[in-house]
């Protein structure tokens, strides 16, 4: 083995196990990891068979899509790449140019909330979840091409109310804060109001 091949064998060695850390870094990431061009990073990918970024998330996040109750794969903002139903989950946001205020660039603030109420109620144990009480609070201005990553955490859960906090980041700063207090609702519950009407 030559010399060439056998940087070339360590470099692709890295970067499996670099993804194996977080599958979610871009070829950008890793190339400036590994200290070569990102053409070399995407060559190395298509060699081990490795899909690009966008495709990991999908595939880690229908895997966790199915875990929810309370919502359906479409109901979900963002995609959940971690879910640990009853205690915790991570969830991504890819900000575009649709959601900005066409003057600022910056991310409509509801676009924020919903991806931070989507997984609050995703990460509950329960048919059905709404919010009873969100405390909020927008930290720094998102833009469009923003990666945001949140992160959510069942606080407490007495009977049929939970409290989650969920903190999505931008770049490692926090960029949002919540405190959703969700109330589950059962079947029957769903019923007797669908009967009233």
């Amino acid at each position: 083995m030559n010399k060439g091949s056998r940087a070339k064998k360590e470099r692709q060695n890295k970067l499996i196990n670099k993804l194996k850390e977080d599958p979610f870094l871009t070829d950008e990431d890793i190339a400036e990891y590994l200290d070569v061009s990102i053409p070399t990073i995407r060559l190395d990918r298509l060699e081990l068979g490795i899909p690009e970024l966008r495709q990991r998330v999908r595939d880690v996040a229908s895997q966790n899509h199915k875990k929810v109750k309370a919502l359906h794969a479409n109901e979900i903002i963002g995609e959940i790449v971690e879910i640990q139903l009853g205690k915790n989950g991570i969830s991504i946001l890819d900000t575009t140019e649709q959601m900005v205020f066409e003057h600022s660039k910056i991310v409509r603030g509801h676009f924020i909330y919903s991806f931070a109420e989507s997984l609050a109620i995703a990460v509950i144990d329960a048919e059905v979840a709404l919010v009873g009480i969100a405390n909020i609070k927008y930290k720094v201005p998102v833009y469009a091409g923003s990666r945001l990553v949140a992160k959510a955490t069942v606080r407490q859960a007495r009977q049929r109310n939970y409290i989650v906090w969920v903190m999505i980041y931008h770049k490692q700063k926090e960029v949002f804060r919540g405190k959703f207090i969700l109330v589950t609702i059962g079947n029957n519950d769903i019923q007797e109001t669908n009967k009233s009407e």
